[in-house]
């Protein structure tokens, strides 16, 4: 539950790889929950791709220099 949640959040993808456009939709869903409840919310990790193809949840991504490289598919 979101609303019991820590006042700030951080998600890691280090270890995870968003594959396709629906992973990229779930993020920008989760994201859209986390900002309407107020708290902060932080992407770590996520490749230069994923951030591209997010709609909602871009600016709550880090850019570090560990940052993964893949790509993510789109739906055509």
């Amino acid at each position: 539950n979101i609303e019991e949640d820590p006042e700030e959040v951080i998600i890691d993808f280090k270890k995870a790889r968003v594959m396709d456009s629906s992973g990229a939709e779930a993020i920008d869903a989760l994201t859209e929950k986390y900002k309407k409840a107020g708290k902060k919310l932080t992407l770590r990790h996520l490749s230069e791709d994923c951030k591209k193809t997010l709609k909602t949840a871009g600016p709550f991504c880090t850019y570090e220099e560990d940052d993964p490289t893949y790509k993510v598919a789109h739906d055509v």
